[in-house]
C-alpha cells in the first residue's frame, strides 16, 4: 500500500481532517457533560432521548481520534511506507513532551478545580484528593496500567495515544531493520496490517486489555492503512482490502466502535485519493475547533466540574436553568481549550522551551499538592 513514483500527490493536512476532529471534540465534551452530573441529572426530563443518545454514543467519537491518530502518524513517520526518522528515541521523547506539556497544565487546572468543586457539591464525578504516587503515575502516563484512579476525564486517552505512537515507531524501526526480502516500502505496511488484524480479531475482544494500546491498535492501524491506501497507485483497490479486514472483524463480533473506526478510515482514504475533496474546507469554525481539539479535550472536564458545582449550589432543582448551565459549561470549555492552545500547545516550538515549561508546571503542581496535603 505504500506510495510509488506514480502515486497521487497529497498532504496529510486535509482541511476536512480538522472538521472531523472538531465534530468529534464537540461530541466528547457533550458526552462528558451528560455522563458527569449533576446538571444533566436535573435537566434530563427536558430531553431524555438526546441525553440517552449522548450518554451511549457520544463516546464513539474517540474512535475518530484513534483513526486520525494512526493516519497522521503514518503521514509523519513513514509517508512512503519507510521510516523517515533516524532516532526512534528522539521521536518518542518529542511526542511525549508535546503531549504531556499541555496535559500537565490541564492536570494542574484539574486539581484546583476538583478542590474547589468539593466545596460546592458532593458528587462521584469529583476525583479524590491525589496522592504523590498517583500524581507521578499521571505524569508518566501510567495511571491506568498501575491501577490508579484518574484525576480527570479523558486522561486515559492521552496515555493510549502515546502507547500507540511508541508502538508505531517500534514497528517502523523493526521494518527498517528487516532483510529486504520484499521492496523496503512494503515491509512496514505489512507489519501494520498484521498488527491491525491481530488487534481487531483478538486483542480488541478482551475487555481486560482496555488500558493498553494493543486493545486500540486496530482503529489506529486502520487509520495508517487508509493513509497509505489513499496515496497508492490503486487507492480504491487497497481501500476495498481495508474494508474487507474491517468487515471480517465485525462479522466475528460486531462492535459499534469498530464500525465507526472502519467508516472513518474509509472516508479518510477516499479524501486522500480525491484531489478535489482534499481541498474542500467547509465549516471554518468547526475546523478551528478541530485545530485546538486536543487542548479543549484536556481543559473541558475541570471547567465542567466548576460549572456543575456552581449551578448545584445556586439552582439545585431547576431543569431549564441546569440545561442552560450545560450550554454555559460547553462554551467555557471551548474558551479554556482556546487559552490552553494559544498559551501552551502552540508555544512548544522547541524541546528546550517545552522542557522549561514542563519544569515550571511540575514545580507548581508539587507546591499545590503540598498545600492540599497541609489543609
Amino acid at each position: 500500500m505504500p506510495s510509488s513514483s506514480t502515486t497521487r500527490s497529497s498532504a496529510s493536512r486535509i482541511p476536512l481532517l480538522d472538521v472531523f476532529k472538531g465534530l468529534a471534540c464537540a461530541l466528547i465534551v457533550g458526552h462528558h457533560l451528560v455522563f458527569y452530573g449533576p446538571m444533566s441529572d436535573v435537566a434530563y426530563p427536558l430531553a431524555p432521548g438526546l441525553m440517552d443518545w449522548m450518554f451511549e454514543y457520544g463516546r464513539m467519537a474517540v474512535q475518530v481520534f484513534l483513526v486520525l491518530g494512526g493516519y497522521l502518524a503514518a503521514s509523519t513517520l513513514a509517508p512512503q511506507g519507510v521510516a523517515r526518522f533516524e532516532s526512534p528515541l528522539q521521536q518518542v521523547l518529542r511526542r511525549f513532551v508535546r503531549l504531556s506539556t499541555p496535559y500537565l497544565a490541564a492536570l494542574l487546572f484539574g486539581l484546583l478545580a476538583a478542590e474547589l468543586a468539593r466545596y460546592g457539591m458532593e458528587h462521584p464525578s469529583i476525583p479524590s484528593a491525589p496522592t504523590l504516587p498517583q500524581f507521578l503515575a499521571h505524569v508518566f502516563l501510567l495511571q491506568d496500567v498501575l491501577g490508579f484512579e484518574a484525576l480527570s476525564a479523558g486522561v486515559w486517552y492521552v496515555a493510549i495515544d502515546f502507547q500507540l505512537f511508541v508502538l508505531a515507531v517500534a514497528v517502523f524501526s523493526l521494518a527498517r531493520a528487516l532483510p529486504e526480502r520484499w521492496a523496503a516500502a512494503w515491509q512496514a505496511p505489512a507489519l501494520v496490517l498484521l498488527g491491525t488484524g491481530a488487534s481487531l480479531l483478538y486483542f480488541n475482544l478482551l475487555p481486560e486489555l482496555d488500558t493498553v494500546g494493543l486493545y486500540f491498535a486496530g482503529s489506529y492501524g486502520l487509520g495508517m492503512l487508509a493513509f497509505w491506501a489513499g496515496r497508492s497507485a490503486s487507492p480504491y483497490r487497497w481501500l476495498t482490502a481495508v474494508a474487507l479486514l474491517g468487515l471480517t472483524a465485525l462479522a466475528l463480533d460486531f462492535r459499534e466502535r469498530i464500525a465507526v473506526a472502519l467508516v472513518t478510515a474509509l472516508v479518510l482514504g477516499v479524501l486522500q485519493a480525491s484531489g478535489g475533496a482534499r481541498l474542500w474546507s467547509p465549516l471554518p469554525k468547526v475546523q478551528r475547533l478541530g485545530q485546538m481539539s486536543y487542548s479543549v479535550f484536556l481543559a473541558h472536564f475541570p471547567v465542567c466540574l466548576l460549572v456543575n458545582a456552581l449551578f448545584s449550589q445556586l439552582w439545585p432543582s431547576q431543569p431549564w436553568v441546569n440545561a442552560a448551565g450545560m450550554v454555559v459549561a460547553f462554551g467555557l470549555s471551548l474558551r479554556a481549550g482556546q487559552w490552553l492552545y494559544r498559551h501552551v500547545e502552540t508555544r512548544l516550538v522547541s524541546m528546550p522551551v517545552a522542557m522549561r515549561m514542563q519544569g515550571g508546571l511540575l514545580v507548581a503542581t508539587g507546591l499545590l499538592l503540598l498545600g492540599l496535603k497541609a489543609l
